[in-house]
Order: structure tokens, then sequence, then C-alpha cells
């Protein structure tokens, strides 16, 4: 009952231009409900921010959690398609863990996935996942991640 598992994978897209473009909140919508396979929820600014023109209740980003049958088709996805499609890929970084051993990747473009199509991206956004387990340590969840498939750096 000790062994580490996968809990859940969360996609997260922030949308700074959402505030003032809700065909953008929209358009990166439809490309992340492509992307998981569910639709995504919208995710609101909790507190104002006057500098960056944002105020309690807007939208400001999108996410989606991913977890079961779901999960285990992503990331299947993610290690053998999407990470070889990554320009200049030589394995993901092995700092990403935070203290109970979630791991965070983030990446630059979503017209990595086989499924965007070229001709319907309005503009190139990051896309960041995040995939939670119950290894509590980060030493462990490396070890859970490499059995899974993924390829760390060297150093």
């Amino acid at each position: 009952m000790a062994q580490p598992k996968l809990v859940k994978i969360v996609l997260n897209i922030g949308l700074k231009e959402a505030v003032h473009d809700k065909g953008a909140l929209e358009k990166a919508s439809e490309q992340l409900a492509v992307i998981s396979g569910q639709k995504p929820k919208v995710t609101r600014a909790k507190t104002s921010i006057a500098n960056f023109k944002v105020r309690e209740g807007d939208p400001v980003g999108l996410t989606v959690t991913l977890r079961g049958k779901r999960m285990q088709d992503f990331m299947t996805k993610l290690v053998t398609v999407v990470l070889p499609r990554v320009r200049d890929f030589h394995g993901v970084s092995a700092t990403a863990f935070d203290k109970k051993g979630n791991y965070t990747l983030g990446l630059s473009e979503q017209i990595v996935f086989p499924e965007i199509d070229y001709s319907k991206i309005d503009k190139i956004r990051g896309l960041e996942i995040t995939f939670v387990n119950n290894a509590g340590s980060p030493e462990t969840a490396k070890k859970l991640l490499e059995a899974l498939g993924f390829k760390f750096k060297n150093g």
C-alpha cells in the first residue's frame, strides 16, 4: 500500500487577455477541451489588481482536472507523442517538484498536441500541467514519473 501512484493531472492556461477579449476565452476553452477531452472550468480573479486592470470575478484562466482513464490516456499521449514533438527536447527539468513531490511541467505552446488544428490557432498560448501524486517526497515522485515514461535531463 506504500507504493506511490498518480492521483490526478491538472491542466491550466492563464489568459490575461480574457479580461478584455471574451473571444480569446472561448477559443482557448475549445483548444483545452480538445487537448484534455473534457470541458475546462473558467477560473476567476480572487482579488482586484489595479496595475493589471483586473477586477474581482474577472475571468483570468482555464483549468481542467483529469482523473482515472482520461488521466492515464493523457499521460500516455503526453509521454509518447507530445513531449517528443517539443522543439529541442532533451528531457524535462528535474527541479520542478514541490515539497510533497507534485511535478509541474510548463509547455510554451499548445500546438505540440496533434489534436490542435493549425488553421484555427489565433494565438500561441502556454500550458501548465501539474502531476499530483501521493509519493510524499520529490525523490520518490521522480522515480514514479520515470517508471511512467518521463525522461529527465541529466544534471
